[in-house]
């Protein structure tokens, strides 16, 4: 019966030795801990799952376009017919590409939801408006990254398309006519628009959705989650902890 006993404690302390390990030499095993069980208000709902359903399909969106950027040439003589091959021949290419096109409307789709959640419950306040000019951001550059995605097909479809939103941004004052060029890579569309679309929706935009991601998921663990406006709890009210069985830490002390 006492040996028993002791193989349970000796298995835990098994899968406990890592965690401990890279917990005394990081803090990243607390710092994941605080992340996925900090403390929300009683009376969230499912309105407030539309941030982490975003976060999914940006997710979806970049496993994606890594797989079929392993596939595509980024040439005007190879980019159509790459994206064919990827369709028609490449296994489960249809699905991969399927998922990137129509992912792309539903990440812009629930960015605007999310936004509209966050105006109704009036999470834009003190002291949330960095949050939510963040958040403005990485909606500009989720739109940004649609448009320079577009182009890539190097289809009729596509190459109109990108000449009307290119002459719409010309039309811009001051800027405009530089940020037309740019986007051209020359005066008119062609290789090295291809090249600098590319580049825009492969490396330079993803990394800054990326970044602002990140310093968003930081300003709402550190501000915390905004009750409805029909909460009968006041915000920001004394908490009472209550006695909990749950081990506080991995490590001796760490939860003390």
């Amino acid at each position: 019966m006492s040996a028993r006993r002791r193989q349970p404690s000796r298995l835990q302390q098994a899968v406990d030795f890592p965690l401990d390990w890279l917990e005394e030499r990081s803090g990243l095993v607390g710092g994941v801990k605080y992340f996925l069980f900090r403390k929300v208000p009683s009376d969230t709902n499912w309105m407030q799952t539309l941030g982490s359903a975003t976060l999914t399909a940006f997710l979806v969106q970049a496993v994606t376009g890594v797989i079929l950027a392993m596939y595509y040439q980024p040439t005007p003589n190879d980019a159509y017919a790459s994206i064919v091959n990827i369709t028609d021949h490449v296994t489960l290419g249809w699905l991969v590409r399927g998922m990137h096109k129509w992912g792309a409307s539903v990440f812009i789709i629930l960015m605007f939801l999310h936004m509209g959640r966050v105006f109704l419950f009036g999470a834009y306040k003190y002291p949330r408006e960095l949050n939510w000019i963040v958040g403005v951001l990485i909606l500009a550059m989720g739109m940004l990254e649609g448009f320079t995605g577009y182009l890539l097909p190097w289809d009729q479809t596509a190459y109109w398309a990108s000449v009307g939103g290119i002459n719409l941004n010309g039309t811009a004052p001051f800027l405009g006519p530089f940020l037309a060029q740019f986007l051209r890579g020359g005066q008119e569309i062609g290789g090295d628009t291809l090249t600098h679309f590319y580049s825009l929706h492969m490396l330079l935009i993803p990394g800054a959705i990326i970044g602002l991601i990140v310093l968003h998921l930081y300003l709402v663990i550190r501000l915390g989650v905004t009750s409805p406006p029909w909460s009968k709890e006041a915000a920001g009210g004394e908490r009472v902890e209550r006695p909990s069985d749950v081990r506080k830490g991995l490590i001796p002390g760490a939860g003390d």
